[in-house]
């Protein structure tokens, strides 16, 4: 049986996945593309990266709950 996604699911996966993609380019690139576009450590930046980091753990919750 396949588990339904909700919204917050959904989101918290987008986030997820922008984050890794930004991960891999500081990586591959040394290009922090969240700092570029909202400047770097700047209040805004640093609200999407807390959100990514809160997006990450929701999915461990989430990951869990599909599991069983």
């Amino acid at each position: 049986m396949a588990a339904v996604m909700n919204g917050l699911d959904w989101a918290a996966l987008a986030l997820v996945i922008i984050g890794g993609l930004n991960w891999g380019l500081v990586g591959a690139f040394g290009f922090d593309l969240v700092a570029a576009i909202f400047g770097d450590m700047s209040w805004l930046s640093r609200i999407i990266y807390i959100l990514v980091g809160l997006a990450a753990l929701y999915l461990i919750y989430f990951a869990t709950k599909v599991s069983k």
